[in-house]
């Protein structure tokens, strides 16, 4: 791995309560328009998620926790309300800069990998690398996610546990801030799924990023340091775990 940098020694050697937000939202709403209905996908939500934190939102489908990612990754924009990411107001930004704040600070993991079937591990991971200021080389951000052996290997070539963990390098390969993972283990089995969150940990604990994972399986939230509930657009619950389970010590 390269040198530890000074904001992860910083991360390492506290509690991410200790460090002011990453993000801090208040009043977040989200009202979307289909046809001649109006859908309420987010009711005033207010959240704080912290440096190297690793946070798992639950919540079942239609209960606003995509569209609360995909917000807090500049994919979307609230009907109202406000959120920072340090410095930056995600809200009056236009999409020039929402462009340029994705690319420079946030990863994104989703449920389907999204990888270029014509290209290798490797030439997938390279293909943020290649957009980064000061990227993992690709060889070790495939290493991180226990890959080193199929660095040139097609996605055809790879089973659906590997190609996911390929987009995981891929998205932690430009070094971001935060990793925004929806549902990154929903079209796996439960050995598979494993592995992808053991990736997922990994980077959150060597790197220091900030993590946030959207699933449906409250088993997961063993692994986190905090853990969000949602229903019908709102925060109803969060808890925080006075211990972290590696996810190889979940119980299915």
């Amino acid at each position: 791995m390269s040198g530890t940098s000074a904001t992860d020694m910083v991360v390492q050697n506290h509690s991410p309560y200790d460090l002011p937000p990453v993000f801090r939202a208040r009043g977040l709403t989200k009202v979307y328009r289909v046809g001649e209905v109006e859908v309420v996908a987010l009711r005033g939500v207010d959240l704080d998620l912290y440096p190297g934190e690793f946070v798992v939102f639950l919540g079942p489908s239609g209960s606003g926790k995509s569209t609360l990612l995909n917000i807090l990754g500049g994919l979307d924009v609230p009907t109202s309300g406000e959120v920072r990411f340090r410095d930056h107001n995600l809200v009056a930004a236009d999409e020039a800069g929402l462009t340029q704040y994705r690319r420079d600070h946030v990863g994104f993991v989703f449920q389907f990998y999204n990888l270029m079937p014509s290209l290798t591990a490797r030439e997938n991971v390279d293909l943020v690398t290649d957009l980064a200021a000061t990227p993992l080389e690709s060889a070790e951000a495939l290493s991180l996610v226990g890959l080193s052996a199929r660095l040139d290997h097609f996605p055809a070539q790879l089973s659906g546990g590997e190609q996911q963990r390929v987009a995981i390098a891929r998205a932690i390969a430009k070094r971001p801030d935060v990793l925004l993972c929806d549902e990154p283990t929903g079209a796996l089995d439960v050995k598979t799924g494993a592995a992808v969150l053991e990736a997922i940990d990994r980077v959150n604990r060597e790197l220091g990023t900030t993590t946030a994972v959207i699933t449906h399986n409250a088993v997961i939230a063993d692994m986190a340091d905090r853990v969000i509930s949602m229903m019908d657009g709102r925060i109803v619950s969060e808890q925080r775990n006075t211990s972290r389970k590696r996810a190889g010590e979940l119980v299915w």
